[in-house]
């Protein structure tokens, strides 16, 4: 069960631990997602005009579209992917939390550690592949294959940047409960 935040409290900043360089990096990459999460946003209001315009056009005037399907694409992916940090900061992800009251305190430290610990490794490959993907499109000039022919470069950086920064504030995750201090 995921639990909102609680509508009359404020929410205070405490640094997360005593660790300057861990206290350092989860306030650059606390910034960093904050600044994606509102250009994610401005780029899905964009996705949303882009379709509607591209409705419009074809229902009204009967023009085609050949840049506005893969905008909004290019667009989405970017939103997605790069505000995957900031999600996981808030513990939005989905998790299965039905053991939960079964276990003892610390073993459900334990269990959240080690949770943190396999999605790293998976998004380390993922962020690792995407990469390379990234590199090769770069390399090769790869572009769509449609009239607009836009680069796949464009939206295999935004993807392996997205992962590299989940994989950054899981690493954060990580070092938290072994500096000591408590975790979200």
């Amino acid at each position: 069960m995921m639990h909102g935040p609680i509508t009359d409290q404020v929410e205070v900043k405490v640094p997360a631990t005593s660790n300057l360089l861990v206290a350092v990096l989860g306030r650059v990459l606390d910034i960093c997602n904050r600044v994606i999460v509102i250009l994610a946003g401005i780029a899905l209001v964009a996705a949303c005009v882009i379709l509607s315009y591209s409705v419009l056009g074809r229902a009204l005037f009967h023009s085609p579209n050949y840049w506005q399907d893969e905008a909004a694409v290019f667009l989405l992916v970017g939103a997605t992917f790069m505000t995957a940090a900031y999600v996981q900061s808030q513990r939005g992800h989905v998790a299965i939390e039905a053991f939960v009251g079964l276990m003892s305190p610390l073993v459900n430290k334990i269990r959240l550690w080690l949770v943190d610990v396999a999605s790293f490794a998976f998004c380390a490959f993922f962020a690792w592949k995407s990469w390379t993907l990234a590199h090769e499109a770069w390399v090769d000039g790869q572009v769509s294959n449609s009239m607009w022919s836009p680069p796949l470069a464009i939206p295999y950086v935004l993807m392996a940047c997205g992962m590299t920064l989940l994989c950054v504030q899981l690493v954060l995750q990580i070092l938290i409960p072994l500096t000591g201090a408590k975790r979200r």
